[in-house]
């Protein structure tokens, strides 16, 4: 059955609506940015530019380096833009936009963040890189799906737990992981630990300027977690929600991530948009022998 018009809805030249895209205009292997202006930054190292799309602030480039072609779209800041970015590019290649139905054959695809994030780890300095082993939802978006795997997931169950003390969360968080072929090849070069994922960027990561926080202690609560090895190493606005949304439409993602500042320490970079720019280099470097 069709998608009906207030569901999928499409710009008057047949493209999605938010990012103003057509099949042609994205590939399979899509990079995603918080920051518009990051776009340029990472196709700048592009062998070739086929497309510039630009609507509100979803900014896309598409091009190849070597034989791999690939785009770059800038997500905005936030799981609610992500909600937006990953339907919107899985509707461009599993529906067809013509008929607005589902098509038979599907096509998995694979996103990459590359992100700023901070760290939560003494040991992890500000200008070292991430890689996450899966994202930490303490942002609700999930819970807007059938993904009860996610919220039940044994490392959400044993976060619940160990926040008790804290008095708990606003809402359940989820846990969804990255692929595995994906995170062993960038963890190659990139601390790995998971990632807290929240729905705002000063009380829900723990900051507290005139407006007071509800959880008391919450980043030292966050900061002693740890599940098979793991910890939480870095906090930012995009990853678990990127991942649960991947696992639900089976594409693969990853995360990547500079820290620019050191929650435990107070800490910031020095010169943030240097560290960013080793980080493009390093994870198109990584992606360029990796088969989509």
């Amino acid at each position: 059955m069709p998608f009906s018009p207030s569901e999928l809805i499409l710009n008057p030249d047949g493209s999605v609506y938010h990012l103003h895209l057509l099949p042609e205009q994205v590939a399979p292997v899509i990079i995603t940015v918080g920051d518009p202006g990051r776009v340029s930054k990472v196709s700048a190292c592009f062998d070739a530019v086929e497309c510039r799309v630009h609507k509100r602030e979803f900014i896309t480039h598409t091009g190849r380096i070597g034989q791999m072609r690939l785009s770059v779209i800038s997500s905005g800041i936030g799981p609610d833009n992500i909600d937006i970015v990953v339907n919107e590019v899985d509707a461009v290649f599993n529906i067809d936009l013509k008929t607005r139905e589902v098509k038979d054959e599907l096509t998995a695809l694979t996103f990459i963040r590359l992100g700023t994030a901070g760290g939560l780890q003494a040991e992890i300095p500000v200008d070292d890189w991430v890689v996450s082993v899966g994202g930490i939802g303490l942002d609700g978006l999930m819970l807007a799906y059938q993904a009860r795997e996610l919220w039940e997931h044994p490392v959400a169950k044993a976060l619940q737990e160990h926040f008790k003390p804290a008095g708990g969360f606003l809402s359940p968080p989820y846990y969804a992981a990255a692929n595995e072929t994906l995170l062993k090849h960038f963890a190659k070069t990139f601390h790995q630990g998971f990632t807290a994922t929240h729905g705002g960027f000063y009380g829900p990561q723990g900051r507290q300027l005139r407006a007071i926080g509800r959880l008391r202690n919450y980043l030292d609560y966050l900061q002693r977690f740890e599940y098979q090895g793991f910890r939480v190493l870095n906090l930012e606005m995009e990853t678990a929600a990127l991942f649960g949304l991947c696992q639900l439409l089976g594409h693969r993602a990853a995360s990547v991530s500079a820290i620019i500042a050191n929650r435990a320490l107070g800490r910031f970079s020095n010169d943030p948009d240097a560290t960013v720019q080793r980080l493009i280099e390093a994870t198109l470097a990584q992606l360029s022998d990796l088969a989509p």
